[in-house]
């Protein structure tokens, strides 16, 4: 099976610069994005074969989550708490046979740090919602989780500590669901290799001169190691801040 995670930084703007031919030509059988940034009935995309989840966020043009999947699944939940809702969007859990794909897009902790309170406590709920799930089935926990969590993750990594979504908090939360049962796809199969980024930002040259930071993630239930296949970050497409990740696992 072929998943792919992509924080589109707004699907309306994507699909004007590419995204459906990048679609058609990967194929995969689940195909998550992030910062949506729209309402229901705003876009009608036309995804043969698939079947669409959407969760809006109550602002308008603000956050958002959707996935396309292949596979119809077996159940469908929305947000991490007991009501099946929440007002941001961020979170959408797809439950099959042999897995459960959750899709998230992370609070950023702002650049004045004054979400950090709030960063920190959605960290420990989603932490303990996908411990709640891998207790009943493997999971994999992919989107933009707004962390670079080793040096490695970011170009510059000594002059952007403490930095949103560089701090040791942020960090130390990514560990942390680490140790809990988990491991990061891409570093279980490229444990050194610096220079590989997922977002960039949108001054002049940055992205050309690849200085960037690693902050999508495929992130497995430890048991699904051995049937992880690839783990691939595509830098060359554009169409958004951030470029799309995949993994390709041995699964039915």
């Amino acid at each position: 099976m072929k998943f792919v995670s992509w924080n589109v930084n707004g699907i309306r703007a994507c699909v004007k610069k590419g995204f459906l031919e990048y679609f058609k030509e990967i194929d995969a059988d689940i195909f998550c994005i992030q910062e949506t940034k729209l309402q229901e009935g705003q876009i009608n995309l036309e995804l043969e074969n698939y079947h669409q989840y959407w969760n809006y966020a109550l602002k308008k043009g603000y956050s958002g989550t959707a996935i396309f999947t292949k596979h119809k699944p077996l159940s469908v939940k929305y947000g991490i708490g007991a009501n099946d809702s929440e007002p941001e969007g961020r979170v959408i859990t797809l439950e099959f046979n042999q897995f459960y794909l959750v899709n998230v897009y992370t609070p950023n902790s702002k650049r004045d740090l004054s979400r950090i309170d709030y960063r920190i406590e959605w960290e420990d709920e989603v932490r303990e919602y996908l411990i709640e799930l891998d207790s009943k089935k493997p999971v994999i926990f992919c989107g933009d989780l707004n962390v670079a969590h080793q040096e490695i993750d970011l170009k510059n990594a000594k002059s952007n500590r403490g930095n949103s979504g560089f701090t040791d908090e942020e960090r130390e939360k990514m560990t942390s669901l680490l140790d809990s049962g988990f491991v990061d796809s891409f570093r279980q199969l490229y444990p050194d290799q610096g220079d590989q980024f997922t977002w960039w930002s949108y001054m002049a040259n940055v992205r050309a001169r690849n200085i960037g930071w690693r902050i999508d993630y495929f992130i497995l239930s430890n048991r699904l190691v051995d049937s992880l296949k690839d783990s691939q970050i595509h830098s060359e497409i554009l169409g958004s801040d951030h470029c799309p990740v995949f993994i390709e696992m041995d699964l039915i």
